[in-house]
């Protein structure tokens, strides 16, 4: 179980150390357009997350790398990747043609973006569960009631 942990926690933290790195490479602006471009928030919201979110998913990659505050951190991971997949989703099903802008730009919202973070999210709820159950407990049985 261990070793589950470590390689969800790590491959989880690498994927948002990435998404950082490839935002923090370009010009804030460019990234604060493409949340824009999603048309639900507020001019003055999407600038602000333009020049922030990218820090958080640093900050967030970086303590999941490392194991510090697992338990937070990887809950975290699951509201935010949840948030990420809920509203690229919904972008989908309204027809929308804009950028996904998760590792950098250049990627059309698609069935492709969507599978690939429904299973970052899949994985994400899994470390979270799995950081939340006691060291030592096992699961009930299926057929327990519980």
């Amino acid at each position: 179980m261990r070793y589950v942990l470590i390689v969800l926690r790590v491959a989880l933290g690498i994927v948002l150390l990435y998404a950082a790195y490839t935002k923090l490479r370009q010009p804030w602006l460019l990234f604060a357009m493409s949340i824009d471009a999603y048309q639900i928030l507020p001019e003055w919201a999407a600038l602000t997350l333009g020049r922030t979110l990218p820090w958080m998913e640093l900050a967030l990659g970086a303590l999941l790398a490392t194991g510090f505050g697992l338990r937070y951190s990887a809950a975290a991971a699951t509201a935010l990747l949840g948030v990420f997949f809920g509203v690229m989703a919904w972008s989908f099903a309204k027809g929308m043609k804009i950028d996904c802008a998760c590792f950098g730009f250049g990627e059309a919202i698609g069935p492709a973006t969507l599978t690939r973070d429904a299973i970052l999210l899949s994985l994400s709820i899994t470390l979270t569960i799995l950081t939340f159950r006691k060291v030592g407990q096992a699961l009930p049985p299926a057929n327990s009631g519980v």
